[in-house]
């Protein structure tokens, strides 16, 4: 067997010896507190960038993009996988997790700016997210490199997709959507690995944000407001 799998199971029978009691209460139930739609990038630790250790906390769903659009035979709906939790399990509240640098807004820019060619499984997902990306080229600075657009379009592309959950139907309105941008390029101000709000059930005004929620105003920021 490939060493790295073997590595995988000795790290997982470390992690069976240290959780195996934490999961007495939710062995038969979920109810997690939040659902997290982050993009599936090895460098975006989904638990770990919420310090989260504790089964049941968090349902964490990943994808290329951060997206949380699917296609159906009757039109865009909201993603299974982020829907599930709001409609079985309790499940209130939302974040979006864009990351700086991503992969998939990226190859999306490209593909827009440029043309490109990718397999069809990644097309089709690169397809999910041209609509809700593409819009935002036109509202670029004209003096912005290809890195910084692309960083400017994860903001985008993250309000794309609170927007699409916000004025979703199949949404409650108590449920809260908040979206974010995870940084370990130095990109925003602040340490690597830091989050930082950039949107709060639709509002993205940074001056907004910051009087509505003063208790975390240090993280609220943006790159672009357009």
């Amino acid at each position: 067997m490939h060493r790295t799998v073997l590595e995988l199971l000795r790290n997982n029978a470390e992690h069976a010896a240290e959780f195996q009691s934490r999961f007495d209460g939710v062995q038969d139930s979920q109810h997690p507190d939040a659902v997290t739609v982050c993009c599936s990038d090895s460098r975006v630790l989904q638990d770990h960038i919420w310090g989260n250790d504790e089964p049941g906390r968090l349902f964490t769903c990943g994808n290329i993009g951060n997206r949380v659009v699917q296609r159906t035979d009757s039109g865009e709906a909201v993603s299974g996988d982020v829907l599930y939790p709001i409609e079985h399990a309790g499940t209130d509240t939302v974040v979006v997790v864009g990351h700086t640098g991503c992969g998939a807004v990226t190859a999306t820019y490209e593909d827009l700016t440029e043309g490109s060619s990718e397999p069809a499984g990644i097309d089709h997902c690169l397809d999910l997210l041209r609509p809700h990306i593409g819009a935002g080229l036109e509202s670029l600075p004209p003096d912005v490199d290809g890195a910084e657009a692309v960083n400017r379009l994860v903001e985008y592309n993250v309000d794309r997709q609170v927007e699409f959950l916000v004025e979703s139907d199949e949404v409650p309105p108590g449920v809260d959507v908040v979206g974010v941008v995870y940084d370990f390029q130095d990109v925003y101000p602040g340490r690597r690995g830091e989050v930082h709000v950039i949107n709060v059930g639709g509002e993205t005004g940074v001056e907004e944000l910051r009087n509505e929620h003063p208790g975390i105003e240090s993280r609220i920021d943006r790159l672009w407001e357009y």
